[in-house]
């Protein structure tokens, strides 16, 4: 594929949420393109764009890919993403550097989580979008109802653009509703030929055709004054707002077909090419310039100094780091150099790549709204910048999306521990949404990603892709102690050895804070009798008695402690006396001031179909979890919860289990609660059990 003007290219997104058929599509396209000479398909492994061993095998898509494909002169670079909950961050990404979208729907099923979400990031990203019903050969099909609830459910105006010719066994082809002509299709190559309107459609396509006129007049005074006058509007009329309804993202038109029986894509690929924008079309990106905090614009124009954000990075272990990034304005050949702003840093850029699917195409130069890969960048990372170093900017990115769920990881052997931190690295720059920590209190290695589902894929991508065996295990949970009683009492510490002795004297009373109080020390002390130089001793003592409770060896926290009396000796008393004093002295009086065990508790926002909330509530009831409220989302409910972090570990496939992976959550550490009694007892007998063994 040689360069195209910029105003025949098309950067599009294909989305929606998992199962719905984008992958089906992509491949459908390329292949009724010429781009492949065979239709690949998921499930029998054959796909182009879901390639990497792990997509494979579990026929899905986990990270997006690309390709580029011709269709009457217009060039679309299409990005085929991710739709399971799990790898939605990929998406999110790619949404970002996108000039149109293609939502695809399925006929059957309705409106899940998933689709709303990137529904809202492409609200976000101000992202014109065009939606595709797929899959109208199935039982049950039935376009109409779906129109409106896909309006609903995304809160757009949705209008259709084409209805069906038959449904489900019976469905022929696709009526296109601006031109009024019939599509047929014979067989799988994707043609459509061209005919009259069955007449027993007739009447419902004039219908839906009004609807279609009034919907595209909104979007355009002009167009409004003239349907009001004449009620009609030509077809040239129709094209005009209903480009101007998409771009302005006023509305969004609604195609049908089949994606397995490639029947109707030749309409959607009319259709996606009159109605998204070219990157020239798009408002030119606005950066911030290095010299003081100004804003900076960057046109989609080759002459202008040159602009790119890094969306995505591969890592591969033989060919090395491969950089994903949009051109914002400017040129880029092969074998130049550029400034990484975000690093303070130059980078040499050796040989450009165009990408179709797993394979690189080499080529010389990049322009203004190309997307295209290089190798081997050192210092670059996922949402960085790269430009002309004589006129750096620094482009806008989204921030990585926060983990919901984390894992311990335990090595295989000793020689995968050694390698494990560098592997780990790797992954963490093609996946900033992975995050990796050692935690002190506990010692374990913690990986915290986006879903169970998210993490297994990761530790199957180190093992292949950087040789390094690790099992992933359920992390402890960072329980806290302390009191709901006051406790006072006399700490001595005496202790005689032959020649100099220790000797220390403490009276301290210890009572209970506010949840979240944290730690106080009190010196009440008079009198001097304790000598002011070893009343931080004590406070220390304490402090590191706190450490570990006495009831699971958990540290304590929201207490007071006051030191009110004591004595000393003037020769034997030492700071370590007074260390040790105060010490003893916290753990004897938290055996008297009942002490309690606290649980971490999480804030969780939880998305869920109608359908599936009751089971869902009811489900966290069964956590010992707190309703906190509800919110209505198009066919949807997002349920606010707080609830133990103890019982939610695998909350991921849980819930994909109990909606049919139609729901998705987010989840941040709200506050302690106390553990009740009797669990309290289950929980501390059980990690004794653990710590003995």
């Amino acid at each position: 594929m040689g360069k195209c003007s910029r105003d025949k290219l098309r950067n599009l997104g294909i989305v929606g949420h998992g199962g719905c058929g984008k992958t089906t599509l992509a491949e459908t396209l390329l292949y009724m393109t010429g781009v492949t000479d065979r239709l690949g398909r998921v499930d029998d492994g054959t796909s182009v764009m879901d390639y990497e061993p792990e997509e494979v095998k579990r026929k899905l898509t986990i990270s997006s890919s690309l390709n580029h494909l011709d269709w009457k002169g217009t060039t679309f670079n299409i990005i085929d993403t991710p739709g399971f909950t799990n790898f939605l961050h990929d998406t999110r990404d790619s949404l970002s550097i996108m000039d149109g979208a293609l939502l695809v729907a399925p006929v059957i099923g309705g409106v899940k989580a998933q689709a709303i979400k990137i529904w809202e990031w492409a609200n976000d990203f101000q992202v014109p979008r065009v939606i595709f019903v797929n899959q109208m050969e199935r039982e049950g099909a039935n376009f109409e109802p779906v129109v409106k609830e896909l309006s609903e459910a995304f809160s757009t105006h949705a209008v259709a653009v084409t209805m069906p010719i038959g449904a489900e066994a019976n469905f022929k082809g696709v009526i296109n509703l601006i031109t009024m002509k019939a599509y047929t299709y014979d067989d799988a190559g994707g043609k459509g030929r061209e005919g009259e309107i069955p007449a027993e459609l007739k009447d419902e396509a004039e219908t839906m055709r009004v609807e279609l006129m009034e919907a595209v007049s909104e979007a355009d005074d002009a167009l409004m004054e003239k349907y009001l006058e004449t009620e009609e509007l030509s077809s040239e009329e129709i094209l005009d707002g209903l480009k101007k309804g998409v771009r302005n993202c006023l509305l969004t038109p609604v195609l049908c077909g089949s994606t397995l029986a490639n029947k109707g894509l030749d309409q959607l690929l009319d259709c996606l090419a009159f109605c998204v924008p070219s990157p020239a079309d798009r408002k030119p990106v606005i950066g911030k310039s290095l010299k003081g905090d100004v804003e900076e614009e960057r046109p989609c124009d080759e002459q202008a100094p040159f602009a790119a954000r890094v969306f995505k990075t591969i890592s591969d272990p033989f060919t090395g780091k491969l950089t994903l990034f949009r051109v914002y304005s400017g040129t880029l050949k092969s074998d130049s150099s550029v400034f990484n702003p975000n690093r303070d840093a130059s980078e040499r850029v050796g040989q450009l790549f165009q990408l179709e699917g797993k394979k690189q195409k080499p080529i010389e130069e990049a322009l203004a709204g190309d997307i295209i890969a290089v190798a081997k960048l050192k210092a670059t990372c996922t949402g960085d910048t790269l430009c002309d170093a004589a006129k750096p900017v620094l482009l806008p990115a989204p921030a990585p999306m926060s983990p919901v769920i984390s894992f311990a990881l335990q090595a295989q052997s000793k020689g995968d521990q050694d390698k494990i931190h560098s592997g780990l690295q790797r992954l963490i720059e093609e996946d900033p949404t992975l995050q990796v920590q050692r935690d002190e209190e506990t010692h374990e290695l913690i990986l915290s990603g986006m879903g169970q589902l998210h993490l297994e894929v990761a530790v199957e991508k180190l093992k292949r892709k950087f040789g390094v065996g690790v099992e992933l295990k359920e992390p402890k949970v960072p329980y806290r102690e302390t009191i709901k009683g006051k406790a006072k009492l006399q700490s001595k510490y005496k202790k005689q050895s032959g020649g100099r002795g220790q000797y220390a004297d403490a009276w301290i009373e210890v009572e209970p804070k506010e949840r979240g109080g944290g730690y106080e020390f009190v010196d009440k002390i008079v009198g001097g009798v304790i000598p002011r130089q070893y009343i931080p001793a004590v406070d220390k003592g304490i402090q590191e008695a706190a450490v570990k409770g006495i009831l699971a060896g958990f540290p304590v926290v929201d207490f007071k402690v006051t030191l009110f009396d004591g004595s000393y000796h003037d020769v034997d008393s030492s700071e370590m006396a007074f260390k040790i004093a105060g010490s003893m002295g916290f753990k004897k009086a938290m055996e008297q001031a009942n002490p309690i065990l606290l649980e971490p508790i999480v804030r969780m926002d939880i998305t869920v179909p109608d359908e599936c909330m009751g089971d869902v509530i009811g489900d966290i009831n069964s956590r010992r979890g707190r309703v906190l409220g509800f919110e209505a989302k198009g066919g949807n409910q997002v349920i606010s919860v707080n609830v133990p972090m103890a019982s939610v570990l695998k909350y991921s496939s849980e819930l994909g289990s109990m909606t049919s992976d139609r729901g998705l959550f987010t989840m941040e550490f709200s506050h302690y609660e106390e553990v009740p009694a009797q669990m309290a007892e289950k929980v501390i007998e059980q990690l004794k059990r653990q710590q003995e063994e």
